[in-house]
């Protein structure tokens, strides 16, 4: 008789839930994008329209809506004239530049080929209230 060996099973081991959870909500179209610029200062809408290439306002307005709900940016209102609302990552969204400066340096070592870099805001000058964005928060991350 033939003695059957015994087989050691690993046990089953799924995602990491943390992991889920993080892109589940990073992993959505130009949300890193956001979060990176607002690492460097607060920023109004129309400045983070026009630093974020090719968004549209209305996946802007979604994306900030859904980072504020996770607790990552406050949205401030200035009552105008005129009216403007400014974006500031609280300080769980501040936590996660680190982490982004790992991926943009990941990106720049690991990923094939020429990354697009972002440089300023055509036409953005100091009198447009700094809308240029800082190539460092986005050069790798586009």
């Amino acid at each position: 008789m033939a003695q059957q060996q015994e087989e050691t099973v690993e046990p089953c081991s799924g995602v990491d839930v943390a992991l889920t959870r993080v892109f589940a909500l990073l992993g959505k179209r130009w949300t890193g994008l956001i979060v990176a610029v607002l690492t460097q200062r607060a920023w109004y809408f129309s400045e983070l329209r026009r630093a974020i290439p090719k968004i549209s306002e209305r996946m802007l307005s979604d994306r900030l809506s859904e980072l504020a709900e996770a607790g990552l940016l406050t949205r401030e209102v200035e009552t105008g004239p005129p009216l403007r609302v400014s974006y500031r990552l609280t300080e769980a969204g501040r936590a996660l530049g680190p982490a982004l400066e790992e991926l943009r340096t990941w990106a720049v070592s690991y990923l094939p080929g020429e990354l697009p870099v972002v440089t300023t805001c055509p036409g953005a000058d100091e009198s447009d209230d700094g809308a240029a964005v800082a190539d460092s928060a986005l050069s790798g991350l586009v």
